[in-house]
């Protein structure tokens, strides 16, 4: 073929195109010289296009429909401490839009394997988070922590799911997944628009009583059976090789804690975290913390004045509707999502304490 000439295609018809600066695609009507030199009619115009042009346009569409696909298969995630990875994830209600990926989930790589600490909020963020480990180390998974029975941290279980990986968790966790499971995948699809299967709430293989060190090659990690606190099956999980406590819902920072287990018992924990330096910590929802425990303060805050105004009230003969209408709203402005989650703060915090000796 002569340079410059131009392949003609019987019965086929490959329009160039041309992106305008409106976004839409128009035929390009560049002058195209017929082989013979005689002017060029708009049909053969339409079915005549310079084969290394369609090339190149092919493949770039290609590269653009493909990348951006394959980017977003891996989840996000950031190294807060040597080997320990994190993914934030937003201060939203778990919903059809963002499917209940709202929780901070990640991993801990030893020298031998690797230990996940929770999965996320359906199976696709479990699978993203699985590329995510990928991509960042060839160690093998030999554990996966679930810190508590909320959806947002276990939903992606079943893709880890694997000969050679036991699942980890409170000695709580069994019975709480027991007895929600069935109202979590009746309403999962109408919630959270995912579809799930029994097979996708995976109880643990190990259940911590009270403490118990697990052994990723190099690096010990000490996992602690809390009481009652933010649930009745949370699990913390500590690394001394850099200080780090990945202390989950237990910690709220920015957005408004929520209580499904204990606030005495929550406060108590509180107490307990308090007294000691940590340089890192890892919450459950909201930013790594660095200056602890200093960031723990505004949840004891919220927390003590619920325990404070709502005895109180109780003690003057009132009544729940009164503490939903009047207890805690002073500290509206500095939490997000509080007119989400707490009313229901106030009448769990109501029924335990109504009865407290």
């Amino acid at each position: 073929m002569a340079r410059g000439e131009s392949i003609r295609f019987s019965r086929l018809t490959f329009p160039l195109y041309n992106l305008q600066s409106s976004g839409a695609f128009r035929p390009s009507i560049h002058l195209l010289n017929h082989p013979q030199g005689k002017p060029m009619s708009s049909r053969d115009r339409a079915n005549k296009i310079p084969f290394r042009a369609l090339l190149l346009v092919c493949s770039a569409l290609l590269l653009f429909a493909m990348r951006p696909a394959a980017a977003a298969n891996v989840l996000s995630v950031t190294q807060v401490a040597p080997g320990i990875y994190v993914h934030q994830g937003p201060h939203e209600i778990p919903d059809t839009h963002n499917h209940g990926a709202i929780a901070n989930i990640g991993f801990i790589v030893g020298e031998r394997c690797v230990a996940v600490i929770d999965t996320g909020g359906n199976p696709d963020q479990g699978r993203a988070l699985y590329l995510a480990i990928q991509h960042t180390t060839d160690k093998p998974i030999c554990y996966v922590i679930n810190t508590h029975v909320h959806p947002d941290h276990i939903y992606g279980n079943s893709v880890f799911k694997a000969d050679g990986v036991k699942f980890v968790g409170h000695h709580n966790l069994a019975r709480a997944m027991a007895a929600r499971g069935p109202f979590y995948l009746a309403k999962a699809k109408e919630l959270l628009g995912i579809d799930l299967t029994a097979g996708d709430i995976i109880p643990p293989d190990i259940a911590v009583e009270k403490q118990l060190d697990i052994d990723l090659g190099g690096r010990i990690l000490k996992l602690t059976a809390h009481r009652p606190a933010h649930t009745d099956n949370d699990l913390s999980i500590y690394d001394p090789l850099t200080d780090t406590l990945w202390l989950a819902d237990l910690l709220f920072l920015e957005h408004l804690p929520v209580i499904d287990g204990s606030l005495k018992g929550w406060l108590a924990e509180i107490e307990q975290l308090e007294r000691h330096p940590y340089k890192t910590v890892i919450p459950g929802h909201g930013p790594i913390v660095t200056d602890w425990p200093q960031s723990l303060q505004a949840e004891k805050r919220y927390l003590q004045a619920l325990l404070t105004d709502i005895r109180a009230l109780i003690k003057s003969g009132g009544f729940l509707e009164q503490a939903l209408e009047s207890i805690g709203y002073q500290a509206k402005s500095e939490w997000k999502l509080f007119d989400d989650f707490h009313r229901k703060n106030v009448s769990t915090a109501f029924a335990e304490l109504e009865w407290e000796d």
